[in-house]
């Protein structure tokens, strides 16, 4: 029998679009799928386990494992790095398990360098405006980090079209129905 490797999916938007929201909901429909869990040093906040969102580690930490060559991508945005574990990743799609990775738009780039069967998804909003009010209403950042979650979305915006999908997060049922049927259409593609 042919030993089959597991999808490796990413689901990309900019801070405020829904991304986690519409990751809880797929990961929910989903059970096969593992979610890669990346690392960080910024605080934890009042909601979220170690392990579970993030593994949360110290700035030496990290920098120690990024000499070690453990990230697939990593990268340092709004004071704090971000990275996701290639062991984690190898191990799991190894054993013919999809692996979805929530992740920045430049990580994700990065992904599809190292794993180029990697699919790109792609959440987007209906506009800057919308993206405005979202972050604001979510109060998880003083002024000086909201301004710089508007600026580096401003970037990501750019970067949508070197994505494999795109959906609109303007209304949330919708983009959750959209991204479920696409991971449903990957993985049994994948199983075919």
């Amino acid at each position: 029998m042919e030993n089959r490797k597991g999808a490796v999916i990413t689901v990309s938007a900019p801070s405020g679009t829904g991304k986690t929201t519409i990751v809880k909901e797929i990961l929910k429909e989903f059970p096969e799928i593992v979610f890669s869990v990346s690392a960080t040093t910024r605080k934890k906040r009042k909601n979220e386990k170690n392990g579970v969102e993030y593994f949360f580690i110290t700035v030496e930490e990290f920098k120690e494992k990024i000499n070690a060559g453990d990230f697939v991508e990593w990268e340092k945005f709004y004071d704090y790095y971000y990275g996701t574990f290639k062991s984690y990743i190898d191990d799991n799609i190894s054993a013919g398990r999809p692996v979805l990775i929530e992740i920045d738009v430049k990580g994700a780039l990065h992904v599809k360098e190292i794993y180029p069967e990697a699919v790109l998804i792609y959440i987007y909003p209906p506009n800057l405006q919308e993206l405005e009010k979202r972050l604001k209403g979510r109060q998880t950042e003083d002024e000086a980090d909201f301004k710089k979650r508007i600026e580096r979305a401003k970037m990501e915006l750019s970067l949508k079209d070197r994505f494999d999908y795109l959906i609109e997060n303007k209304d949330l049922n919708i983009a959750v129905s959209q991204v479920k049927s696409l991971i449903n259409n990957i993985i049994n593609k994948e199983n075919s």
